[in-house]
């Protein structure tokens, strides 16, 4: 296990593969390395950079430290990028891209690109509730993990009831509830931007040339919020994937990534 020290002194853990100008892959919510999207696109892009995988605090092999703030993970980014030769790409997906956004301005991070953010601009689904944060903040005290994710799932990621229902009966369903703490870390970084307004002009300092992706058969509301933020951002430009969704294949998103960053 590598490991580096944030500014809190919490250890953060990381891996380091391939080789070429240094790309961070920053996780959204409840994944880490072993457990993540991000872990198949280090290999695809492996060939062309020297890519950087982390399991942000709380999750995987890293550590935590309360009380949880969002300037936290941003200084474990920020040591991330200091292992990386103290500059270097980055990419976020999900929440992650939340996180990237913060990031930005306090890294040296020549480009970013940013993979459908969970942003609700408009009324294509119900906004997130107002006492979202703290009923799942109560869940968690009560050692209710699994009423947690339910909750994340249902009112945070917008999924059916059903849907929810059959994913309790998986496998899986025991590892997210392992993380279940780390929910409310994610709720931080994006719930300012989930109550179905219009996204305001909220990152001026992010000036670094970035690309906002999402995936043609996602939803519209995912949709709408990623075309949002391409308009907001300084310096975006826009593309869709055709025929992907929220989860995106390796394989279709690694080519854009690698001829943007090396463009």
């Amino acid at each position: 296990m590598t490991t580096t020290t944030s500014a809190d002194g919490t250890r953060i853990a990381y891996t380091r593969a391939g080789s070429g100008p240094a790309l961070v892959l920053v996780d959204g919510a409840m994944c880490y390395r072993g457990s993540s999207p991000n872990d198949a696109l280090a290999k695809e892009l492996a060939a062309h950079f020297t890519v950087y995988t982390y399991d942000r605090r709380g999750r995987g092999e890293s550590g935590d430290a309360g009380p949880y703030a969002v300037e936290r993970e941003v200084e474990d980014l920020a040591a991330i990028v200091k292992e990386a030769g103290g500059e270097a790409f980055l990419f976020g997906i999900s929440s992650g891209v939340a996180l990237v956004l913060e990031a930005a301005p306090r890294v040296a991070a020549p480009k970013l690109a940013l993979y459908e953010p969970p942003f609700i601009v408009d009324g294509s689904r119900p906004r997130v509730p107002e006492d979202y944060p703290t009923r799942l903040d109560q869940a968690l005290k009560d050692g209710k993990r699994g009423k947690a994710v339910k909750m994340f799932m249902t009112e945070g990621v917008g999924l059916g009831r059903a849907v929810v229902a059959m994913m309790r009966l998986m496998p899986f369903w025991a590892k997210l509830k392992r993380v279940a703490h780390t929910i409310p870390y994610d709720t931080a970084l994006v719930i300012g931007h989930q109550s179905g307004e219009p996204l305001p002009a909220a990152w001026p300092e992010v000036t670094a040339p970035t690309l906002v992706i999402d995936g043609g058969r996602s939803p519209d509301w995912m949709r709408n919020g990623v075309g949002s933020l391409a308009k907001v951002l300084p310096s975006a430009e826009y593309r869709t994937l055709p025929g992907q969704t929220h989860i995106v294949k390796a394989t279709a998103l690694a080519p854009v990534l690698k001829e943007y960053f090396l463009r």
